[in-house]
Protein backbone atom coordinates (compact mmCIF):
# COMPACT_ATOMS: atom_id res chain seq x y z
CA UNK A 1 0.00 0.00 0.00
CA UNK A 2 2.79 2.58 0.99
CA UNK A 3 4.51 1.68 -2.41
CA UNK A 4 1.49 2.48 -4.21
CA UNK A 5 0.96 5.47 -2.43
CA UNK A 6 4.91 6.69 -2.74
CA UNK A 7 4.31 5.86 -6.77
CA UNK A 8 1.06 8.25 -6.96
CA UNK A 9 1.93 10.96 -5.07
CA UNK A 10 5.46 11.21 -5.40
CA UNK A 11 7.51 8.92 -9.00
CA UNK A 12 4.51 9.45 -11.00
CA UNK A 13 3.99 13.35 -11.05
CA UNK A 14 8.18 13.96 -10.53
CA UNK A 15 8.21 11.60 -13.92
CA UNK A 16 5.95 13.51 -15.55
CA UNK A 17 7.22 16.81 -14.38
CA UNK A 18 10.81 15.89 -16.10
CA UNK A 19 9.43 14.27 -19.27
CA UNK A 20 7.40 17.90 -20.29
CA UNK A 21 11.02 19.45 -19.44
CA UNK A 22 12.67 17.71 -21.54
CA UNK A 23 10.51 17.80 -24.45
CA UNK A 24 10.66 21.68 -23.41
CA UNK A 25 14.40 21.97 -23.33
CA UNK A 26 14.44 19.61 -26.84
CA UNK A 27 12.20 21.46 -28.58
CA UNK A 28 13.66 25.19 -27.41
CA UNK A 29 17.03 23.54 -28.77
CA UNK A 30 15.42 22.92 -32.08
CA UNK A 31 13.74 26.59 -32.67
CA UNK A 32 17.17 28.31 -33.14
CA UNK A 33 17.81 29.36 -36.75
CA UNK A 34 21.29 28.58 -38.00
CA UNK A 35 22.90 29.86 -41.25
CA UNK A 36 25.22 27.01 -42.14
CA UNK A 37 26.79 28.55 -45.46
CA UNK A 38 25.57 31.29 -48.59
CA UNK A 39 27.03 31.75 -52.01
CA UNK A 40 26.57 35.19 -53.88
CA UNK A 41 26.25 35.38 -57.57
CA UNK A 42 29.32 36.59 -59.58
CA UNK A 43 28.31 36.83 -63.22
CA UNK A 44 31.00 36.84 -66.42
CA UNK A 45 33.71 39.75 -66.56
CA UNK A 46 31.36 40.06 -70.12
CA UNK A 47 28.65 41.65 -68.41
CA UNK A 48 30.25 44.40 -66.75
CA UNK A 49 28.92 47.92 -67.01
CA UNK A 50 31.48 50.29 -67.67
CA UNK A 51 31.54 54.01 -67.93
CA UNK A 52 31.32 54.17 -72.14
CA UNK A 53 29.34 51.23 -72.28
CA UNK A 54 26.84 52.49 -69.73
CA UNK A 55 26.74 56.04 -71.99
CA UNK A 56 26.24 54.03 -75.18
CA UNK A 57 22.90 52.20 -73.54
CA UNK A 58 21.66 55.79 -72.77
CA UNK A 59 22.41 56.97 -76.14
CA UNK A 60 20.61 54.26 -77.29
CA UNK A 61 17.22 55.71 -76.15
CA UNK A 62 16.18 57.98 -78.50
CA UNK A 63 13.09 59.13 -75.42
CA UNK A 64 15.92 60.93 -74.02
CA UNK A 65 17.30 64.43 -74.30
CA UNK A 66 19.86 66.93 -73.10
CA UNK A 67 18.70 68.03 -69.97
CA UNK A 68 17.66 64.24 -68.85
CA UNK A 69 21.44 63.33 -69.60
CA UNK A 70 22.40 65.79 -67.42
CA UNK A 71 20.13 64.45 -64.67
CA UNK A 72 21.58 60.72 -65.47
CA UNK A 73 25.27 62.08 -65.34
CA UNK A 74 24.41 63.82 -62.03
CA UNK A 75 22.69 61.29 -60.23
CA UNK A 76 25.70 58.40 -61.33
CA UNK A 77 28.51 60.60 -60.39
CA UNK A 78 26.99 60.71 -56.86
CA UNK A 79 25.36 57.50 -56.89
CA UNK A 80 28.64 56.01 -55.38
CA UNK A 81 28.96 52.98 -58.19
CA UNK A 82 31.84 52.41 -59.78
CA UNK A 83 32.16 50.89 -63.49
CA UNK A 84 32.64 46.97 -62.75
CA UNK A 85 29.14 46.10 -62.15
CA UNK A 86 27.04 44.22 -63.58
CA UNK A 87 24.11 44.45 -66.02
CA UNK A 88 21.88 41.96 -67.54
CA UNK A 89 22.74 40.29 -71.01
CA UNK A 90 20.21 41.90 -73.08
CA UNK A 91 21.73 45.06 -72.84
CA UNK A 92 24.88 44.45 -74.12
CA UNK A 93 22.42 42.60 -76.95
CA UNK A 94 20.82 45.67 -77.79
CA UNK A 95 17.41 44.22 -76.49
CA UNK A 96 16.85 46.57 -73.65
CA UNK A 97 13.64 47.97 -74.96
CA UNK A 98 12.20 44.54 -76.37
CA UNK A 99 13.45 41.95 -74.31
CA UNK A 100 12.50 38.04 -75.08
CA UNK A 101 11.08 35.98 -72.64
CA UNK A 102 14.46 34.00 -73.31
CA UNK A 103 16.15 36.63 -71.89
CA UNK A 104 14.04 37.08 -68.70
CA UNK A 105 14.34 33.47 -67.99
CA UNK A 106 17.48 32.83 -69.20
CA UNK A 107 18.96 35.33 -66.84
CA UNK A 108 16.82 33.90 -63.92
CA UNK A 109 18.58 30.38 -64.67
CA UNK A 110 22.21 31.04 -64.97
CA UNK A 111 21.72 33.01 -61.53
CA UNK A 112 20.35 30.19 -59.70
CA UNK A 113 22.44 27.00 -61.63
CA UNK A 114 25.36 28.98 -60.16
CA UNK A 115 24.83 29.96 -56.59
CA UNK A 116 22.74 26.68 -56.02
CA UNK A 117 24.95 24.45 -57.51
CA UNK A 118 28.35 25.76 -55.42
CA UNK A 119 26.62 26.23 -52.07
CA UNK A 120 25.19 22.47 -51.93
CA UNK A 121 28.63 21.59 -53.47
CA UNK A 122 30.63 23.52 -50.32
CA UNK A 123 28.22 22.54 -47.86
CA UNK A 124 28.02 18.44 -48.92
CA UNK A 125 23.95 18.58 -49.02
CA UNK A 126 22.14 17.22 -51.45
CA UNK A 127 18.69 18.71 -53.21
CA UNK A 128 16.65 15.94 -51.95
CA UNK A 129 17.66 16.74 -48.27
CA UNK A 130 16.30 20.39 -48.97
CA UNK A 131 12.73 20.28 -46.50
CA UNK A 132 11.77 24.41 -47.44
CA UNK A 133 12.78 26.40 -50.61
CA UNK A 134 11.81 30.07 -50.62
CA UNK A 135 12.67 32.24 -53.63
CA UNK A 136 11.85 36.26 -53.53
CA UNK A 137 12.35 37.54 -56.84
CA UNK A 138 10.42 40.83 -56.56
CA UNK A 139 9.44 42.12 -60.35
CA UNK A 140 8.90 38.94 -62.19
CA UNK A 141 6.01 36.87 -61.40
CA UNK A 142 6.65 33.65 -63.81
CA UNK A 143 4.56 30.39 -64.44
CA UNK A 144 5.39 27.96 -63.52
CA UNK A 145 7.18 29.76 -60.61
CA UNK A 146 10.51 30.33 -60.14
CA UNK A 147 10.63 28.00 -57.09
CA UNK A 148 8.73 25.19 -59.38
CA UNK A 149 11.78 25.69 -62.04
CA UNK A 150 14.07 25.22 -59.32
CA UNK A 151 12.80 21.69 -57.78
CA UNK A 152 12.43 20.75 -61.49
CA UNK A 153 16.13 21.65 -62.11
CA UNK A 154 17.51 19.76 -58.97
CA UNK A 155 15.05 16.96 -58.82
CA UNK A 156 13.85 18.01 -55.23
CA UNK A 157 11.32 15.99 -52.59
CA UNK A 158 7.70 16.17 -53.36
CA UNK A 159 6.99 17.30 -49.83
CA UNK A 160 8.82 20.06 -49.90
CA UNK A 161 7.37 23.38 -48.55
CA UNK A 162 7.79 26.12 -51.16
CA UNK A 163 7.10 29.65 -50.86
CA UNK A 164 7.44 32.15 -54.07
CA UNK A 165 7.63 35.27 -52.83
CA UNK A 166 6.95 38.64 -55.12
CA UNK A 167 6.70 42.50 -54.77
CA UNK A 168 8.49 42.33 -51.58
CA UNK A 169 11.29 44.95 -52.45
CA UNK A 170 14.92 45.48 -51.40
CA UNK A 171 14.22 43.65 -48.25
CA UNK A 172 12.54 40.56 -49.31
CA UNK A 173 15.34 38.30 -48.21
CA UNK A 174 14.66 39.40 -44.54
CA UNK A 175 11.01 38.33 -45.17
CA UNK A 176 12.16 35.13 -46.21
CA UNK A 177 14.03 34.41 -43.33
CA UNK A 178 11.21 35.23 -40.94
CA UNK A 179 9.19 32.49 -42.69
CA UNK A 180 12.11 30.00 -42.57
CA UNK A 181 12.35 30.93 -38.87
CA UNK A 182 8.98 30.44 -38.25
CA UNK A 183 8.98 27.32 -39.93
CA UNK A 184 11.86 26.33 -37.53
CA UNK A 185 9.77 27.18 -34.41
CA UNK A 186 7.20 24.73 -35.30
CA UNK A 187 9.25 21.37 -37.01
CA UNK A 188 12.44 20.69 -35.85
CA UNK A 189 15.80 18.88 -37.53
CA UNK A 190 14.97 21.12 -40.97
CA UNK A 191 17.36 22.41 -43.80
CA UNK A 192 15.85 25.14 -45.61
CA UNK A 193 17.55 27.03 -48.67
CA UNK A 194 16.59 30.77 -49.64
CA UNK A 195 17.47 32.15 -52.74
CA UNK A 196 17.11 36.09 -53.28
CA UNK A 197 17.59 38.13 -56.51
CA UNK A 198 16.14 40.71 -59.10
CA UNK A 199 14.88 40.70 -62.44
CA UNK A 200 16.34 43.20 -64.11
CA UNK A 201 15.37 42.31 -67.48
CA UNK A 202 11.72 42.85 -67.98
CA UNK A 203 12.41 46.41 -65.79
CA UNK A 204 14.33 48.14 -67.98
CA UNK A 205 12.87 51.61 -68.12
CA UNK A 206 13.26 53.30 -71.55
CA UNK A 207 11.23 56.62 -71.22
CA UNK A 208 12.17 60.16 -70.10
CA UNK A 209 10.45 60.43 -66.74
CA UNK A 210 13.12 61.10 -64.28
CA UNK A 211 11.58 59.46 -61.08
CA UNK A 212 11.59 56.14 -62.97
CA UNK A 213 14.73 56.35 -65.34
CA UNK A 214 16.62 56.63 -62.05
CA UNK A 215 16.18 53.27 -61.64
CA UNK A 216 18.52 52.25 -64.05
CA UNK A 217 21.27 53.72 -62.94
CA UNK A 218 20.72 52.07 -59.65
CA UNK A 219 20.10 48.59 -59.60
CA UNK A 220 22.46 46.21 -60.63
CA UNK A 221 22.62 42.14 -61.41
CA UNK A 222 22.82 39.76 -58.51
CA UNK A 223 21.61 37.23 -56.54
CA UNK A 224 22.46 34.71 -53.38
CA UNK A 225 21.21 31.57 -51.92
CA UNK A 226 21.52 30.83 -48.67
CA UNK A 227 21.30 27.32 -46.79
CA UNK A 228 19.59 27.47 -43.04
CA UNK A 229 18.76 24.81 -40.49
CA UNK A 230 17.68 24.59 -36.97
CA UNK A 231 19.30 20.93 -36.29
CA UNK A 232 21.42 21.33 -33.21
CA UNK A 233 23.64 18.54 -34.92
CA UNK A 234 25.00 20.77 -37.09
CA UNK A 235 25.09 23.86 -34.65
CA UNK A 236 29.10 22.99 -34.73
CA UNK A 237 29.38 23.64 -38.73
CA UNK A 238 27.01 26.90 -38.31
CA UNK A 239 28.26 29.92 -39.62
CA UNK A 240 25.59 32.46 -38.00
CA UNK A 241 22.34 31.93 -35.87
CA UNK A 242 19.82 34.50 -35.56
CA UNK A 243 19.11 36.25 -32.51
CA UNK A 244 16.10 38.57 -33.35
CA UNK A 245 13.90 39.80 -36.60
CA UNK A 246 11.65 42.91 -36.45
CA UNK A 247 9.39 43.76 -39.67
CA UNK A 248 7.62 47.29 -39.94
CA UNK A 249 5.21 48.00 -42.48
CA UNK A 250 3.58 51.14 -43.41
CA UNK A 251 1.98 50.11 -46.37
CA UNK A 252 -1.16 51.42 -44.45
CA UNK A 253 0.04 54.91 -44.98
CA UNK A 254 -0.66 56.59 -48.50
CA UNK A 255 2.11 58.74 -48.39
CA UNK A 256 4.40 55.20 -47.89
CA UNK A 257 2.28 53.13 -50.20
CA UNK A 258 2.94 55.71 -53.11
CA UNK A 259 6.67 56.69 -52.59
CA UNK A 260 8.19 53.22 -54.53
CA UNK A 261 6.15 51.59 -57.02
CA UNK A 262 6.15 50.50 -60.17
CA UNK A 263 3.61 51.90 -62.90
CA UNK A 264 3.43 53.33 -66.17
CA UNK A 265 4.71 57.03 -67.25
CA UNK A 266 2.51 59.62 -68.56
CA UNK A 267 3.42 57.75 -72.48
CA UNK A 268 2.35 54.40 -71.54
CA UNK A 269 5.98 52.90 -70.88
CA UNK A 270 6.81 50.97 -67.52
CA UNK A 271 9.30 51.41 -64.91
CA UNK A 272 10.02 51.87 -61.28
CA UNK A 273 8.87 54.97 -59.86
CA UNK A 274 11.16 56.44 -57.13
CA UNK A 275 9.25 59.63 -55.19
CA UNK A 276 10.69 62.44 -53.50
CA UNK A 277 8.88 61.80 -50.54
CA UNK A 278 11.04 58.30 -50.71
CA UNK A 279 13.85 59.50 -47.80
CA UNK A 280 10.92 60.74 -45.52
CA UNK A 281 8.96 57.42 -45.60
CA UNK A 282 12.25 55.61 -45.28
CA UNK A 283 13.15 57.52 -41.94
CA UNK A 284 9.65 56.53 -40.33
CA UNK A 285 10.20 53.21 -41.15
CA UNK A 286 13.49 52.96 -39.64
CA UNK A 287 12.47 54.78 -36.55
CA UNK A 288 9.69 52.63 -35.51
CA UNK A 289 12.03 49.44 -36.15
CA UNK A 290 14.75 50.70 -34.23
CA UNK A 291 12.13 51.31 -31.47
CA UNK A 292 11.31 47.50 -31.56
CA UNK A 293 14.29 45.66 -32.17
CA UNK A 294 16.71 47.71 -29.86
CA UNK A 295 15.59 46.24 -26.60
CA UNK A 296 16.04 42.68 -28.32
CA UNK A 297 19.82 43.56 -29.01
CA UNK A 298 21.08 46.09 -26.36
CA UNK A 299 22.99 44.98 -23.00
CA UNK A 300 20.33 46.21 -20.08
CA UNK A 301 23.31 48.65 -19.14
CA UNK A 302 22.65 51.12 -22.56
CA UNK A 303 19.10 50.55 -22.11
CA UNK A 304 19.18 52.07 -18.35
CA UNK A 305 21.84 54.90 -19.52
CA UNK A 306 19.70 55.88 -22.94
CA UNK A 307 16.16 55.68 -20.50
CA UNK A 308 18.19 58.56 -17.72
CA UNK A 309 19.30 60.67 -20.25
CA UNK A 310 16.24 60.81 -22.26
CA UNK A 311 14.37 61.64 -18.76
CA UNK A 312 16.83 64.00 -17.46
CA UNK A 313 16.71 65.87 -21.02
CA UNK A 314 13.19 66.38 -20.64
CA UNK A 315 13.34 67.15 -17.30
CA UNK A 316 16.04 69.80 -18.13
CA UNK A 317 14.31 71.46 -21.41
CA UNK A 318 10.94 70.47 -21.28
CA UNK A 319 9.13 68.26 -23.66
CA UNK A 320 8.66 71.28 -26.13
CA UNK A 321 12.41 72.13 -26.60
CA UNK A 322 12.94 70.67 -29.99
CA UNK A 323 10.44 72.82 -31.24
CA UNK A 324 12.71 75.49 -29.69
CA UNK A 325 15.83 74.41 -30.89
CA UNK A 326 17.38 73.52 -28.03
CA UNK A 327 19.26 70.63 -29.74
CA UNK A 328 18.66 66.63 -30.12
CA UNK A 329 17.55 64.14 -27.58
CA UNK A 330 20.21 61.77 -26.31
CA UNK A 331 21.58 59.32 -29.13
CA UNK A 332 21.43 54.91 -28.03
CA UNK A 333 24.38 53.81 -28.46
CA UNK A 334 24.17 50.59 -30.82
CA UNK A 335 27.75 49.51 -30.90
CA UNK A 336 27.12 48.03 -27.29
CA UNK A 337 25.16 44.81 -28.38
CA UNK A 338 26.46 45.56 -32.44
CA UNK A 339 30.32 45.04 -33.49
CA UNK A 340 29.20 44.92 -37.53
CA UNK A 341 26.53 46.64 -39.78
CA UNK A 342 25.23 45.10 -42.86
CA UNK A 343 23.56 48.11 -44.44
CA UNK A 344 21.46 48.09 -47.66
CA UNK A 345 23.18 49.52 -50.42
CA UNK A 346 20.43 51.82 -51.29
CA UNK A 347 22.38 54.24 -53.01
CA UNK A 348 25.48 56.85 -51.11
CA UNK A 349 22.87 58.50 -49.87
CA UNK A 350 20.77 56.20 -47.94
CA UNK A 351 24.19 54.93 -46.63
CA UNK A 352 25.53 58.48 -45.42
CA UNK A 353 21.75 58.60 -43.92
CA UNK A 354 21.57 55.41 -41.31
CA UNK A 355 25.14 56.53 -40.69
CA UNK A 356 24.25 59.45 -39.66
CA UNK A 357 21.44 58.42 -37.51
CA UNK A 358 23.28 55.87 -35.32
CA UNK A 359 26.62 57.34 -35.30
CA UNK A 360 28.68 55.33 -37.20
CA UNK A 361 32.11 55.88 -38.55
CA UNK A 362 33.88 54.80 -41.90
CA UNK A 363 34.77 51.76 -40.60
CA UNK A 364 31.07 50.66 -39.64
CA UNK A 365 30.07 51.85 -43.23
CA UNK A 366 32.69 50.67 -45.46
CA UNK A 367 31.14 47.29 -46.19
CA UNK A 368 28.40 48.94 -47.32
CA UNK A 369 29.77 51.63 -49.42
CA UNK A 370 32.28 48.84 -51.12
CA UNK A 371 29.24 46.69 -51.75
CA UNK A 372 27.24 50.06 -53.48
CA UNK A 373 30.69 50.74 -55.39
CA UNK A 374 31.89 47.10 -56.49
CA UNK A 375 28.43 45.68 -57.25
CA UNK A 376 25.87 48.18 -57.08
CA UNK A 377 22.58 48.26 -55.40
CA UNK A 378 21.40 44.37 -56.08
CA UNK A 379 17.95 44.71 -54.09
CA UNK A 380 17.67 42.08 -51.91
CA UNK A 381 20.42 40.53 -52.30
CA UNK A 382 22.79 43.62 -51.71
CA UNK A 383 22.85 42.46 -47.34
CA UNK A 384 24.65 39.04 -48.00
CA UNK A 385 27.12 40.93 -50.65
CA UNK A 386 27.79 43.13 -47.89
CA UNK A 387 28.24 40.35 -45.45
CA UNK A 388 30.68 38.71 -47.27
CA UNK A 389 32.37 41.35 -47.90
CA UNK A 390 33.00 41.04 -43.88
CA UNK A 391 34.03 37.78 -43.95
CA UNK A 392 36.61 38.33 -46.96
CA UNK A 393 37.92 41.11 -44.94
CA UNK A 394 38.13 38.74 -41.87
CA UNK A 395 36.20 41.13 -39.74
CA UNK A 396 33.88 38.36 -38.41
CA UNK A 397 35.00 36.36 -35.44
CA UNK A 398 33.29 33.97 -32.59
CA UNK A 399 30.79 35.54 -30.91
CA UNK A 400 30.75 38.91 -32.64
CA UNK A 401 27.07 40.37 -33.18
CA UNK A 402 26.07 41.67 -37.03
CA UNK A 403 23.29 43.92 -37.58
CA UNK A 404 21.49 44.07 -40.67
CA UNK A 405 18.78 46.96 -42.16
CA UNK A 406 17.01 46.49 -45.26
CA UNK A 407 14.32 48.50 -47.04
CA UNK A 408 11.61 47.89 -49.21
CA UNK A 409 8.80 49.30 -51.53
CA UNK A 410 5.11 49.20 -49.29
CA UNK A 411 6.69 51.24 -47.37
CA UNK A 412 8.68 48.38 -45.12
CA UNK A 413 11.82 48.25 -42.94
CA UNK A 414 13.10 45.05 -41.88
CA UNK A 415 16.20 44.57 -39.23
CA UNK A 416 17.60 41.56 -37.76
CA UNK A 417 20.59 40.44 -35.17
CA UNK A 418 22.89 37.46 -36.00
CA UNK A 419 25.94 35.94 -34.00
CA UNK A 420 28.85 34.74 -35.15
CA UNK A 421 28.93 30.95 -34.56
CA UNK A 422 32.84 30.90 -35.18
CA UNK A 423 35.80 32.53 -36.60
CA UNK A 424 35.19 33.22 -40.54
CA UNK A 425 37.64 33.02 -42.63
CA UNK A 426 37.01 32.13 -46.12
CA UNK A 427 39.86 31.52 -48.20
CA UNK A 428 38.70 29.75 -51.04
CA UNK A 429 37.47 31.05 -54.36
CA UNK A 430 33.85 30.88 -53.71
CA UNK A 431 33.35 34.31 -52.08
CA UNK A 432 32.89 37.36 -54.69
CA UNK A 433 35.27 39.16 -53.02
CA UNK A 434 38.07 36.95 -52.90
CA UNK A 435 39.86 38.23 -56.63
CA UNK A 436 39.26 42.25 -55.90
CA UNK A 437 39.33 42.41 -52.20
CA UNK A 438 42.75 43.34 -51.89
CA UNK A 439 41.90 46.43 -53.85
CA UNK A 440 39.12 47.98 -51.69
CA UNK A 441 38.57 50.28 -50.08
CA UNK A 442 40.34 52.05 -53.21
CA UNK A 443 42.27 55.13 -52.52
CA UNK A 444 39.22 56.77 -54.28
CA UNK A 445 35.67 55.34 -54.97
CA UNK A 446 34.76 58.81 -57.51
CA UNK A 447 32.49 57.63 -60.56
CA UNK A 448 34.62 58.01 -63.66
CA UNK A 449 31.09 58.91 -65.33
CA UNK A 450 32.46 62.88 -64.97
CA UNK A 451 36.06 62.65 -66.30
CA UNK A 452 34.17 61.10 -69.79
CA UNK A 453 30.93 63.44 -69.30
CA UNK A 454 31.49 66.15 -67.23
CA UNK A 455 32.14 68.34 -69.69
CA UNK A 456 28.46 68.60 -70.39
CA UNK A 457 28.00 70.57 -67.36
CA UNK A 458 30.19 73.06 -68.65
CA UNK A 459 28.45 73.30 -72.09
CA UNK A 460 25.02 74.41 -71.60
CA UNK A 461 23.87 75.55 -75.31
CA UNK A 462 25.38 72.19 -76.73
CA UNK A 463 22.91 70.25 -78.84
CA UNK A 464 21.60 66.14 -77.92
CA UNK A 465 22.89 65.38 -81.45
CA UNK A 466 26.31 67.05 -81.24
CA UNK A 467 27.13 65.32 -77.76
CA UNK A 468 26.64 62.37 -80.08
CA UNK A 469 29.10 62.93 -82.57
CA UNK A 470 31.27 64.44 -79.12
CA UNK A 471 30.91 61.28 -77.51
Amino acid sequence: MEIILLLLFYILPLTYILYNLFNFINQRRNRHCYILNYQCFKPSDNQMLTTKFSGDIVMRNKNIGLEEFKFLLKAIVSSGIGEQTYGPNMVFHGRENCPTSDDIISEMDVMFDDIIHKLLTRSNVSPSEIDVLVVNVSMLAAVPSLTARIINRYKMREDIKVYNLTGMGCSASLISINIIETIFKSEKDKLALMVTSESLTPNWYSGNDRSMILANCLFRLGGCAVLLTNKSSLKQKAMLKLKSLVRVHHGGRDESYGCCLQKEDDNGRIGFYLGRNLPKAATKAFIENLKRIIPNILPIRELLRFSIASFAWKWIYGYGSRKRGLGFRPIVNLKTGVNHFCLHTGGKAVIDGIGKSLNLNEYDLEPARMTLHRFGNTSASSLWYVLSYMEAKKRLRKSDKVFMIGFGAGFKCNSCLWEVMRDLKDDDRSNVWNESIDMYPPRSVENPFMEMYGWLNEEDEVTFDRMKVRV
